[in-house]
């Protein structure tokens, strides 16, 4: 196949959501359709000793909830689909993000019984902030929740969307007797058996006709037919370009858990999604199909294998083609590196690849040299933005409690650190570490894997600090500048970056420093 037409058949998505409203269970039943796996588990049931195939790392079986984005690839009617599914607990936001920045399109899922929530609002703003095109899928349909109207209403509120449903259930809970599909005009009966892997579907070319009123029942037919007639009326036409450019939202409705709407999404959004799209870089703006390789790692993940103790770096494929033992030009550390075993991934399982093309992503093992954001180029100078670290918004100090396991402990927190779980500030009074993060789970998550993975014990002490802020390096020379380093000291700390960051302790604290020195510029995230 022609490498522009491999471009052509690449479509990369995140799904996102709030926690619990089915982005994992979803990502399973997308894979169902891929032939990915046999049979899905469901995340939270404790009869199914099959844990999800996305959440691979202990912690996440343990608490049925995912804390890293997890990378799967499937193959669909000859349309080659790479799916970003990301934790929706806001403590692990920072790797949301993150993602976004590597997706083409997005898939938010709202949960019908409790609608839209506050994490799914900050995320939703994130992509429009990037103009990423979005479909929105209403889960759980089989249970009892709001008016399909309603809720419509409510996403466009309060998410500030334009939407047009592309399919229209039929009823709901109990009454739950399918959904009707716009898009291809025909309906799909649901059976609430979750074992039939794929429904039936069953033609409807013309809503007022009596075969509706023999499938579903008159009382129903009739609620369905005045209902679509409001849809038409209401709703905009669906305009493939307003979509493509992020200023009109396709919705459908189904039942994720019970495998149900699941296929008409996957079929229109194979038809309507866009394919890999150019990416702005500081220098200039690429295109996928750019003879020349680039790509950026947004996420880099420690220890996926327990046995290996090995660290892997995601790169997202930007454009031309990326070969297995071709040298590449590492843009920060300015050095040329060869990668002899280029992962491609379904859930745990990785295959090594020879060729990834624009769209990809691709797991290369690390020994220490990538942060997250970096470029990779075939010889090119580029470096792609757009991955910050937030202003932490908790702050501990880290302490080592088994005197023998130092050297364990400082090479975790460095490894941990490098994969953006959180980031590590150290005093400059003092030398102490202190661990800021985004959210509290994660100083769990932390001192759960320090010990696992890398046999180090640690205890945390609360630290009073209101914000980090990155103190901006230019005027350093200045009398102002040196009297604030020498009255703040105490409150002062480098990341691992080496950029001088101040610990304010309140926000009165912050205001007040501001104002006495108003030539000491400060910043709420790393990249400036």
């Amino acid at each position: 196949m022609s490498f522009l037409k491999e471009i052509q058949r690449r479509r990369t998505f995140g799904i996102i959501s709030h926690p619990d409203a089915g982005k994992t269970t979803l990502t399973e039943k997308l894979l169902l359709f891929g032939g990915a796996i046999q049979e899905a588990g469901a995340v939270k049931s404790n009869k199914i000793k099959k844990g999800a195939t996305s959440d691979f790392m202990e912690i996440e079986r343990q608490r049925g909830i995912s804390v890293a984005t997890s990378v799967l690839a499937f193959e669909y009617n000859g349309i080659k689909i790479n799916i970003l599914d990301t934790p929706g607990h806001k403590d692990f936001a920072e790797d949301t993000f993150r993602t976004l920045t590597a997706v083409d399109s997005v898939i938010v899922v709202i949960d019908v019984a409790k609608g839209v929530e506050e994490q799914t609002e900050k995320l939703v703003e994130v992509c429009r902030m990037r103009n990423i095109p979005m479909i929105v899928f209403i889960n759980k349909m089989d249970r009892e929740g709001k008016d399909a109207f309603d809720l419509l209403d409510e996403i466009e509120q309060k998410l500030g969307l334009k939407v047009v449903p592309l399919s229209f259930p039929i009823g709901m809970g109990y009454d739950f007797k399918g959904i009707y599909n716009i898009w291809e005009k025909n309906i799909n009966l649901f059976s609430g058996d979750s074992r039939r892997d794929i429904e039936e579907t069953i033609e409807i070319s013309d809503l007022s006709s009596s075969k509706l009123d023999e499938l579903v029942g008159e009382k129903a037919a009739n609620t369905l037919r005045e209902e679509i007639e409001l849809v038409e009326g209401i709703y905009p036409g669906f305009d493939k370009d307003d979509y493509l450019n992020g200023n009109l939202q396709p919705v459908f409705f189904g039942s994720a858990l019970n495998n149900f709407g699941v296929r008409e999404l996957l079929d229109c959004f194979v038809e309507i999604a866009p394919k890999p799209r150019p990416k702005q870089s500081e220098e200039r703006l690429v295109a996928p199909n750019e003879d020349k390789f680039t790509g950026f790692v947004f996420k880099i993940h420690a220890n996926m294998d327990p046995n290996h103790r090995d660290r892997l770096a995601f790169i997202k494929i930007v454009s031309g083609k990326f070969e297995r033992n071709k040298s590449y030009l590492h843009v920060r550390n300015n050095k040329k590196m060869k990668f002899s075993s280029p992962n491609a991934f379904f859930a745990e399982k990785k295959e090594i690849v020879d060729v990834s093309y624009p769209g990809d992503i691709v797991g290369l093992h690390d020994t220490g040299n990538f942060k997250i954001g970096d470029t990779l180029t075939e010889g090119e100078t580029i470096n792609y933005k757009g991955v910050p670290s937030f202003s932490p918004e908790h702050f501990r100090y880290i302490n080592n409690a088994d005197p023998l396991k130092s050297k364990q402990l400082f090479k975790g927190i460095d490894q941990l650190m490098d994969e953006g779980v959180a980031q590590l500030f150290t005093l400059e009074l003092n030398g102490r570490k202190v661990i800021g993060t985004v959210g509290a789970l994660q100083y769990e998550v932390i001192q759960y894997r320090l010990e696992h993975e890398y046999g180090a014990k640690c205890t945390y002490e609360n630290l009073n600090v209101f914000k980090a802020c990155w103190v901006d390096p230019k005027g350093s020379k200045s009398e102002e500048y040196k009297d604030f380093v020498r009255v703040k000291q105490r409150f002062l700390a480098k990341d691992k970056q080496n950029q001088l960051v101040f610990l304010a302790d309140s926000s009165f604290s912050l205001q007040m420093t501001q104002q006495k020195y108003p030539s000491v510029k400060f910043h709420f995230t790393s990249e400036f």
